[in-house]
């Protein structure tokens, strides 16, 4: 028999989802429901409107908005079965906005289980004592995929550079640019015109200093058929993803090193091809939803902790949220 879930997006999140989902319905009996931003902002309400708890085997949190259910301890503790997935958890060990907060909101959910897209990430949650399974990023290679087409672009990146979060990646990109002048910063539409502008770049750079954990675009670049160009997230990332330098992906530690490697490749274009190719068929063979899908469920089946009821003191401190 199927376990019986409750899942809640996001309903301003990407279409492009909409897959995984599907491959996570398709292995369960998965009630889908789409949540506002002020749906999410007042959990309450909507569980006493629209939730009877006790059909589902597990509630599923899918990468709902961190900054609206910080805000809501005391009532996310009193859903049973609770089981969370955050591809942001990278930015509590990072000097910015949410540094600490997420451990912070866990520690006060002793039963959720967390659903972390990074392996360094999940390790450091595990270590504090929070229930923690990791769960790679994937690719929709439906429609991100490589069209075989000619690579007009030699060298660009394609993202926001601007968030706070993303310092480390404009310095790197700028100090990239003055030994590399051709290197352009791209800004798309999602969807098609993303996954064109993806086919059109030989290499990718993904310039994510000491994030400890890969952001999707390096799987997306990958499945499109770029060679990428990533900042080296450490070994243990490395070994966990199937990442080989040189052999399925370019790893640089600092600007002169990526510039040492391009050199190589400009001089050796059959390396590169098959640099991209291998990345390519990594990305195919291991993330995509089919197979991030089976992860989920998985971690999905796992037994939970048991959910102590909070005292009079500790209620107080939830509803405070001290």
């Amino acid at each position: 028999m199927m376990m019986k879930i409750l899942l809640l997006a996001h309903k301003e999140r990407l279409t492009i989802l909409d897959r995984l989902y599907e491959s996570i319905a398709a292995r369960t009996d998965c009630d889908l429901r789409r949540l506002s931003k002020s749906e999410q902002a007042n959990l309450r309400r909507y569980f006493h409107d629209n939730v009877d708890v006790s059909r589902y085997e597990r509630i599923l949190l899918f990468d709902l908005s961190f900054k609206r259910l910080v805000r809501q301890p005391l009532f996310i503790r009193s859903i049973p079965n609770l089981v969370t997935l955050e591809f942001d958890v990278w930015q509590n060990y990072q000097p910015i906005e949410y540094q600490g907060k997420f451990s912070a909101h866990f520690r006060r959910l002793p039963a959720i289980r967390v659903l972390s897209s990074g392996f360094q990430v999940t390790k450091k949650l595990l270590a504090e004592g929070i229930d923690a399974t990791f769960v790679p990023k994937g690719c929709y290679q439906d429609l991100l995929h490589n069209f075989g087409g000619v690579r007009d672009i030699e060298l660009a990146f394609i993202g926001t550079t601007r968030a706070d979060g993303y310092q480390g990646r404009r310095a790197i990109l700028e100090a990239i640019k003055t030994r590399e002048p051709g290197l352009k910063v791209l800004v798309t539409k999602p969807g098609n015109e993303y996954c064109e502008a993806l086919n059109r770049i030989r290499f990718f750079i993904s310039p994510d200093m000491g994030m400890n954990e890969y952001m999707i675009k390096n799987f997306e670049a990958m499945a499109c058929g770029c060679v990428l160009c990533a900042f080296d997230q450490g070994e243990e990332e490395n070994q966990v993803l199937g990442f080989v330098d040189m052999e399925n992906l370019v790893l640089f530690r600092d600007v002169d090193e990526l510039i040492g490697k391009l050199h190589c490749l400009r001089a050796d274009p059959a390396l590169a091809d098959r640099i991209g190719a291998a990345g390519q068929a990594l990305v195919e063979r291991e993330y995509n939803y089919t197979r991030i899908s089976e992860i989920i469920v998985e971690a999905l089946r796992l037994p939970l902790r048991p959910n102590p009821v909070p005292g009079r003191l500790e209620r107080l401190r939830l509803a405070l949220r001290l």
